[in-house]
């Protein structure tokens, strides 16, 4: 090898030498400074005519199984804990009746509730006289009706509450797509001309990661560069131009309310009529809780207000007409039966007529007439009379007839009914709780594997840092004995 081609290679190492320096150096800064997914770049090395190694592109490892499982993960995380949040709050409803919270709160579930009022009965009955007896059951009575309200406000805002949690991640997802359709133009643009796009790809990636949290995504990329998205459902997100996601807020939930759809393209991907339901991330979850879990405990609810009218309906003595007795609601003028009342847990109160504090009388519990004297049991007005309050702990404890939309047994008795919903609601609690911290797990592991094999590993690119410099130290001996030759070479020849 000739002096001159000596010179050739080595200068020219020196200079490739720096370029991998400042490709090791952006690994470093991007893994510091850059939140989100980055990969580690590299050069792509070719051997130039004067057989020097020289860089012909700049490229990242990628691992497309990797990543998109890593996708997959952060969506059904997403979709766990959006779920897992909102039946936490529902929970919180019965939570004096599980073994699952901690709280020191006063009783509130309907389940205990209905306990005590059912206790209260039994003291009744063993002193139907006593005035205090009495004031208890009108006290566990209103208990219980303001329960029902609470639990059923509660259920109302966790639905208001995810409506309008799926109409900012339906903004973010619009955002996140008008965002990838600038870095997608140039990408396509940039592998055109040849230059190098890997932090353009780092970005992509990015956005793609932040689009899974919202909705599961399925992706392809075609020669060029560019890339389409698609649901998990198949619907699709992206094709050279973001599609219209939209969904129009309801910014009041009754029991009687049924939350709007998302549209991806104008095709429905969430409720009861979705032709392509999405599966996974914060979207779908939210749906859900919306949509399904919350509406069936508001009918269990519901269904509880409706045993309680029914078990204290008085009968009229000489029609045989049955008319809400103790629990009653507004505009009642007969009792719910079998049949499901929409939104009667949020309406029911007892009876004023009951009530000292609203000129009732207490004395009407015993002896029945709360809808007038037809209605009376008691004609005498004996002291010890106790058949009405006996037949109001018979009909709590007995076997009747529930809606079918509560999801629960429906032939059971109103106690059995209130405790069973409480186990229910703690169950999906149990399972919404497990799974959250189950695809925690997961997403923390898939985001680990996928930095292992593709991300920047700071201890590997200070190893290379120094050798970088050792083969920096290399070439410029290397240039400078060539320099020393030449400079001989020319001095003998003078």
């Amino acid at each position: 090898m000739g002096l001159s081609n000596a010179w050739d290679v080595a200068t020219t190492s020196l200079a490739t030498n720096a370029g991998l320096t400042s490709i090791v150096s952006r690994n470093i800064s991007n893994a510091q400074n850059t939140s989100g997914y980055v990969s580690v770049k590299v050069a792509n090395l070719v051997t130039g005519s004067n057989g020097a190694a020289t860089i012909a592109s700049i490229g990242d490892l990628a691992n497309a199984a990797l990543f998109n499982s890593m996708l997959s993960s952060a969506s059904a995380n997403a979709s766990a804990q959006a779920l897992s949040n909102g039946v936490t709050q529902l929970q919180q409803t019965v939570s004096d009746a599980t073994s699952t919270s901690s709280s020191t709160t006063a009783a509130q579930s309907p389940s205990t509730l209905l306990q005590s009022l059912n206790t209260a009965l039994q003291t009744y009955s063993s002193s139907p006289g006593s005035s205090s007896a009495a004031a208890a059951v009108l006290s566990a009575a209103q208990n219980l009706g303001a329960g029902l309200n609470s639990a059923s406000a509660t259920v109302q805002n966790v639905r208001e509450t995810a409506d309008q949690d799926m109409v900012n991640s339906v903004a973010t997802i619009n955002s996140l797509l008008a965002q990838f359709q600038t870095v997608n133009n140039a990408i396509v643009k940039g592998t055109a001309t040849g230059a190098d796009t890997s932090d353009l790809l780092d970005q992509r990636d990015t956005i793609l990661q932040s689009l899974s949290q919202q909705t599961g995504v399925t992706t392809t990329t075609s020669s060029n560069g560019a890339m389409s998205i698609y649901t998990d459902s198949g619907a699709t997100l992206f094709d050279v131009t973001p599609r219209g996601v939209t969904m129009t807020p309801t910014t009041a939930y009754t029991a009687s309310t049924t939350g709007a759809a998302v549209y991806v393209d104008g095709v429905p991907v969430t409720g009861a009529n979705a032709v392509m339901p999405i599966q996974s991330g914060a979207l779908a979850g939210l749906a859900n809780l919306r949509d399904n879990i919350a509406p069936q405990y508001q009918a269990q609810l519901d269904s509880i207000a409706g045993g309680l009218v029914n078990a204290f309906a008085e009968t009229n003595t000489s029609t045989g007409a049955q008319a809400p007795g103790l629990f009653t609601y507004s505009g009642a003028t007969t009792v719910p039966g079998s049949s499901l009342v929409p939104g009667l847990a949020g309406e029911i109160e007892v009876s004023s007529a009951v009530n000292p504090a609203e000129g009732g009388s207490l004395s009407l519990i015993q002896n029945g007439g709360i809808n007038g004297a037809a209605y009376a049991q008691n004609t005498t007005g004996a002291s010890g009379y106790n058949t009405v309050i006996l037949n109001d702990i018979a009909a709590l404890n007995a076997t009747t007839a529930f809606p079918s939309a509560g999801g629960l047994t429906t032939s059971t008795s109103l106690a059995d009914y209130a405790a069973n919903s409480a186990s229910w609601l703690d169950g999906q609690y149990q399972s919404a709780s497990n799974q959250a911290t189950y695809q925690s797990t997961l997403q923390a592991q898939a985001s680990q594997a996928l930095s292992n094999a593709t991300g920047v590993n700071i201890d590997h690119q200070m190893s290379q840092m120094l050798n970088l410099e050792n083969s920096y130290q290399a070439s410029a001996k290397l240039i400078t004995t060539i320099n020393t030759m030449f400079s001989s070479l020319l001095q003998a020849v003078a």
